[in-house]
């Protein structure tokens, strides 16, 4: 290399270690906050873990500060925040230091309402008293009625009232516009769901992080026969019915677009998400027994069973047996339930205190 070639830094900017990230439901955000977890794991963070057998920020509570085990005397000296919270940006402001970096994860509210429905059937009286989703959808105040507000958020808006606002709310114009400025200005990014692996090489860009730090293996997930089929009119339906989600997404979405294309540039990106899922598909064959998630009924070690939740089979991994040494932890973190690694790492920060009970 010439003498010039070397004085040039090979980059500029420093990875970002104080996040703070707004885990929405239904989004792909287990396998960000896996994917964070990691990160704190790999550099020594601290992750402002919910208190005592919590495995929640308090949600659907509005978040406060005194949620986060150790608050009191841990103070503003967390990296990293990432469990289930309904966002206050006043009481997280709290927790995280003035640095931090915010982001969070949206979905088309088309298939993140089918996606609840299966997922929330149980517990959600406007989805469990209704016979399927496209029924549910022909008329949705049938079912849905205000009293059960509580248990009904997942049917509703449910991205909207994530953020802190209310999912009931008037579409009024003036409203929604107020409230899309505001989610602007206190988060630095948002990312989509629906082009997920883009969104990884977004946020790398932006955290100025490693190809490595943004692998993952999809969380969460769950097996095509729980999908149910929206008919057109449903999903028409859906885009009135969640209209707050709707505009949210839309907005974000372009938003999305235009980040790419003023940071990283679609080239770059298309190059870089090869790059992603080449290295992923080499992870998965050396940590995988199957290359692919299996059913849960078909996972051996039942200490990484994800937790399972109304009419959906949520997927889980077969580790190979006799892994390398050097990368059998990194395996294991790739796979780790969000459940039992918000359980390890509370362990590891807070060895005095009860372990989490899974």
């Amino acid at each position: 290399k010439s003498h010039e070639e070397l004085l040039i830094p090979p980059t500029l900017c420093h990875a970002k270690t104080n996040v703070m990230f707004l885990k929405t439901h239904k989004t792909a955000s287990s396998t960000v906050l896996n994917i964070l977890f990691r990160f704190a794991e790999r550099y020594n963070l601290t992750v402002a873990l919910p208190a005592d057998q919590q495995f929640h920020l308090g949600y659907p509570t509005t978040f406060m500060a005194h949620f986060v085990e150790g608050f009191e005397t841990i103070g503003q000296n967390y990296n990293i925040m990432c469990n289930h919270l309904r966002f206050n940006p006043l009481e997280v402001k709290k927790v995280m230091a003035a640095n931090t970096f915010y982001f969070s994860i949206l979905r088309n509210p088309i298939s993140l309402l089918e996606s609840s429905y299966i997922y929330y059937k149980n517990i959600v009286p406007a989805f469990s008293i209704s016979k399927n989703v496209n029924e549910f959808l022909a008329s949705p105040t049938k079912y849905y009625h205000p009293r059960d507000y509580g248990e009904n958020i997942y049917a509703r808006n449910i991205m909207w009232f994530d953020f802190g606002y209310n999912n009931n709310e008037e579409d009024d114009t003036e409203y929604t516009q107020a409230v899309l400025e505001e989610i602007e200005q206190n988060f630095d990014l948002i990312l989509i769901a629906d082009y997920f692996d883009e969104s990884m090489i977004l946020l790398k860009h932006t955290l100025c992080w490693d190809l490595d730090d943004v692998i993952y293996f999809k969380l969460n997930s769950r097996s095509q026969d729980t999908v149910q089929t929206l008919t057109p009119e449903s999903e028409e339906k859906i885009k009135t019915w969640c209209s707050l989600d709707w505009k949210l997404y839309l907005h974000f979405n372009q938003s999305f677009w235009r980040r790419i294309e003023e940071t990283i540039g679609l080239k770059v990106l298309e190059e870089e998400v090869d790059h992603l899922r080449t290295r992923q598909k080499e992870l998965m064959e050396t940590c995988l027994s199957e290359q692919e998630a299996v059913r849960k009924n078909h996972i051996r070690n039942k200490a990484l069973l994800p937790y399972q939740s109304g009419a959906a089979n949520i997927l889980g991994y077969n580790l190979k047996k006799d892994l390398d040494n050097s990368i059998v932890r990194t395996c294991q973190q790739m796979v780790m339930p969000e459940l039992q690694y918000t359980s390890h790492l509370y362990a590891v920060q807070h060895p005095h205190k009860k372990r989490k009970k899974l």
